[in-house]
């Protein structure tokens, strides 16, 4: 059989999942490459990989998708990763600047803003130094590692993940394990192994894993990702993706 390819995100709450592909057999079984969110989408759309852990949102891109994993990128309430910034109150916001390595993080803040919040703030797509701004009315999107530690820098911190569930009592799925064509099951099968591996050895993984002071990086694999996909996620995907078709340019 040829090696199945897969692209995932290289941030610290895909740790598990990669601990349990390198220590187990399916590491000889696949291409495996590590890439930003927006990078690992892309790879799947143009067909450079047969599985990423893609940002939900980019599904919306293939032609056809199909959910392999019985693991994902998911959040019950606070997530402490996916955040809006704000200088100013979130119904005061006038300017989003976007986050260029998000897809599905991006479209969420659009979503909550125009349809929780009631707010239709202007989206800047390429702004010089996206993560900062001291104009009053100017909040921004930043998710992954580059939020650890920042909570307290901000005069507004809005939880994304948390405020979906104040929005509709959903959990939310950040990422999942997306094929673009069929996957042996046999193959799958020994993968959700290796990603159940991972999950279960957490307590070694923390042992390599360089600790912070500003973050509590056990809370966060331990907590506040949650990583089964389990039938509430997926209905908050649908709804997510539908949101998505409903959002104006």
């Amino acid at each position: 059989m040829n090696k199945i390819r897969i692209s995932a995100v290289s941030y610290t709450n895909t740790k598990p999942f990669i601990y349990g592909i390198q220590h187990t057999g399916i590491l000889d079984k696949i291409d495996l490459s590590l890439d930003m969110p927006a990078d690992c989408a892309q790879k799947l759309i143009d067909d450079v990989v047969d599985i990423g852990l893609i940002p939900v949102a980019a599904t919306l891109n293939l032609p056809q998708w199909e959910i392999v994993s019985s693991y994902c990128i998911g959040a019950i309430g606070a997530v402490n990763s996916v955040f809006v910034f704000s200088n100013c109150e979130v119904h005061d916001i006038k300017y989003l600047q976007l986050d260029p390595q998000s897809r599905s993080s991006n479209n969420l803040a659009r979503v909550l803003l125009k349809n929780f919040w009631k707010v239709k703030p202007q989206l800047i797509k390429d702004a010089a130094d996206y993560s900062q701004s001291t104009e009053a009315n100017t909040a921004f999107v930043q998710i992954g590692d580059r939020t650890f530690g920042k909570k307290g820098n901000h005069k507004y911190a809005y939880d994304l993940a948390e405020e979906w569930q104040n929005f509709t009592g959903l959990p939310f799925m950040f990422a999942a394990w997306i094929a673009n064509k069929p996957i042996p099951q046999e193959f799958m099968d020994e993968f959700n192994a290796s990603l159940k591996y991972g999950l279960d050895h957490r307590q070694e993984l923390f042992k390599e894993l360089p600790m912070r002071e500003d973050f509590d990086i056990v809370d966060y694999l331990m907590v506040k990702i949650d990583y089964e996909m389990t039938e509430d996620k997926k209905k908050a995907l649908y709804m997510f993706l539908d949101f998505i078709k409903q959002l104006e340019d």
